[in-house]
């Protein structure tokens, strides 16, 4: 018993000291004897159950080691380097939650503005050039209709554009405006937001007459936010024709500060549809004079078209100050007729590029009006449209009289 828990061995001891009691005779002593041994049977008792609970999970763990021995209590978990078979699955963590970051900036301003709305605003315009009129106002302009034709600041007939100008999500409007200078008018296009009162503002001027251009006839805008201006290297005025200008698309794009040309022509050149005729000659030959005092006469011109373009007719301006046309010259000016706008009275058969043609005129002359007269040739295309010329100097001369 040697191996036996000292524990277990009094319970033993206490065990048999009570069967020996119940053996022996009755009497007084016995009595107080047994008394004793209940005492202390219950003391007992008490300490066994206590054991006996504290021993149990111990022996009942023992029993499912191969050896049969008892744990100390240092091994109450799993051997070390062992893996736990009663280890919890972890818990699975939560998707993370994206950072999403809600702008609190406002919308920019809807900057579509009508033409009512224009006209009713007062707003700031871009400078205009040099030597304008002081009425071509630029500060607090209440900008006025194009049936204004005094000299101050007009919003024209051309269409309003829309478009986001500079990437901020709203729209913004592009105005064609102009002011008179002298017999044209200076032009600019703007273009105008509005802020977040909702008042008119102007971002900037897009283009103006006076950068390379002498008119702006019309305006588009892309989807992209570009500005496209039709430009001329003319604005017709007084006796000048419109077909005359050159016209071009040019691209514009805001830039943060201001607009910058992004596509299309930057200059225009030599207008292609020009040519270069020569005069040379003017000697006027003069005959007896008639019972009127008029003197018949011929003039004899030679034209040269110097080229790079043909010429359809060729007309001969301000012969009409020399004198009158008789009929004899029907072969070479058909159809007789008024001189026109050019003060051409005469037109011929064209020219080709590179050639040359002499031409003798019959005229009646009135010497007392001839106060310095000069001729001038004009190019004609196959529209009767009369064109200018290259070297405007060299298609013309001065009449001189030789007898």
């Amino acid at each position: 018993m040697s191996d036996v828990d000292p524990r277990l061995r009094d319970r033993f001891a206490a065990y048999r000291a009570e069967t020996v009691t119940r053996i022996a005779s009755p009497g007084p002593e016995q009595a107080r004897r047994t008394l004793r041994l209940r005492r202390r049977r219950t003391a007992v008792a008490v300490a066994v159950t206590a054991v006996a609970l504290a021993v149990a999970p111990i022996v009942a763990h023992g029993a499912l080691r191969d050896d049969g021995s008892l744990p100390t209590p240092a091994e109450t978990g799993a051997p070390t380097g062992t893996p736990s078979t009663t280890t919890p699955a972890p818990t699975p963590s939560s998707p993370p939650t994206p950072d999403v970051t809600t702008s609190t900036s406002p919308a920019a301003p809807d900057g579509r503005i009508s033409r009512a709305q224009l006209l009713a605003a007062r707003v700031d315009l871009p400078a205009w050039p040099a030597g304008s009129p002081k009425t071509c106002l630029t500060s607090d302009v209440r900008l006025q209709p194009s049936s204004r034709t005094d000299y101050v600041s007009v919003l024209t007939d051309v269409e309003l554009r829309y478009t986001d100008l500079d990437d901020d999500g709203a729209t913004e409007t592009v105005a064609l405006v102009a002011c008179r200078f002298g017999e044209a008018s200076a032009k600019q296009l703007v273009a105008f937001d509005r802020d977040r009162q909702g008042r008119i503002v102007t971002m900037a001027r897009v283009v103006g007459t006076g950068e390379g251009l002498d008119d702006i006839t019309d305006a588009a805008v892309t989807a992209e936010g570009e500005v496209r201006a039709q430009v001329a290297d003319i604005q017709p005025c007084c006796s000048m024709r419109s077909y005359w200008a050159q016209q071009q698309w040019r691209t514009y794009r805001w830039t943060g500060d201001g607009f910058t040309q992004s596509d299309g022509p930057r200059s225009f050149g030599t207008d292609p549809r020009l040519t270069d005729l020569v005069l040379t000659g003017g000697d006027l030959v003069l005959g007896p004079a008639d019972a009127g005092g008029k003197r018949p006469g011929t003039l004899t011109l030679t034209v040269t078209n110097r080229g790079p373009v043909d010429v359809a007719k060729v007309g001969f301006a301000e012969l009409s100050f020399v004198g009158a046309l008789t009929k004899a010259d029907s072969s070479i000016c058909r159809p007789w007729q008024e001189a026109d706008e050019s003060g051409t009275s005469c037109r011929t058969a064209g020219l080709r590029s590179g050639e040359r043609r002499t031409y003798t005129f019959h005229l009646l002359v009135d010497p007392a009006e001839l106060d310095q007269p000069s001729v001038r040739a004009v190019h004609f295309d196959d529209q009767d449209r009369h064109w200018q010329d290259l070297t405007y100097r060299d298609n013309r001369v001065d009449v001189r009289v030789v007898s």
